[in-house]
């Protein structure tokens, strides 16, 4: 067995997808597929420019709402839709519209929560009430990127699930035979076995979401270090 060498404008080798719901002038439903849990913290990725992160910054709180493979369509319903009435540019390129009624366009039904503002989605069979307890700017090395995208640290304090899925005879376990969550890979749906549908996002060229990391990877200098030599005896920093 042998490796070959490829560059990747993405690497979503596959996470489940979220429905992040925040509360701005109006509740807002994104769907995200940068996300995972250690214990009941999570972490999600999200642009800094997006609705989403506004209203996190502001309101400091939101519902982690997981579908199904059964609510596939709702959630591509929402692919490349955003909450920003003035649509960031990189969106613009990517083909993205403005829509304030997320939960109308997704075909979902808002509910209300119980310890923060942001409604859950009824058809979710797993939903996560959270509140922001830190903030991380990604590629803090790097100026070029600097600023254009927010790890968020969220602390959740209520899970709601449907009874479905709960483990029989008990109060705090998943069956995980039962539970089939949605898998986004390389921007395809997927659940636990073939892949379900053809997928809105996946019509967007890769290559615009390509990182200046992809880049950086070839040289292994970091911003602010010397280049290795041009030839000429001289170096130039970045």
């Amino acid at each position: 067995m042998t490796h070959v060498e490829i560059e990747p404008n993405i690497l979503y080798f596959g996470t489940p997808m979220v429905l992040v719901s925040t509360v701005g002038d109006t509740p807002n439903l994104a769907p995200i597929s940068s996300a995972f849990w250690l214990g009941w913290r999570a972490i999600i990725g999200i642009g800094a420019r997006s609705q989403t992160a506004r209203n996190l910054r502001r309101t400091r709180e939101c519902v982690l709402n997981l579908p199904s493979v059964r609510e596939v369509d709702a959630v591509d319903r929402l692919a490349r839709t955003t909450g920003a009435a003035e649509v960031p540019e990189s969106k613009l390129r990517r083909g993205y519209r403005y829509e304030s009624d997320k939960f109308g366009v997704a075909g979902l039904t808002a509910v209300p929560s119980s310890t923060v503002a942001p409604p859950r989605v009824a058809e979710c069979p797993v939903a996560m009430e959270a509140v922001v307890e830190a903030i991380h700017p990604v590629a803090a090395d790097d100026e070029a990127q600097l600023g254009g995208i927010l790890c968020f640290e969220l602390r959740v304090q209520k899970v709601h699930v449907h009874d479905e899925i709960r483990m029989p005879g008990t109060t705090d376990r998943i069956d995980p035979d039962r539970w089939r969550p949605l898998i986004m890979s390389f921007q395809e749906f997927y659940g636990l076995g073939a892949k379900l549908r053809r997928s809105e996002l996946a019509r967007i060229p890769e290559i615009l979401y390509r990182s200046p990391d992809v880049d950086r990877a070839k040289t292994g200098v970091r911003p602010g270090q010397p280049e290795p030599h041009t030839g000429n005896g001289t170096t130039r920093r970045r």
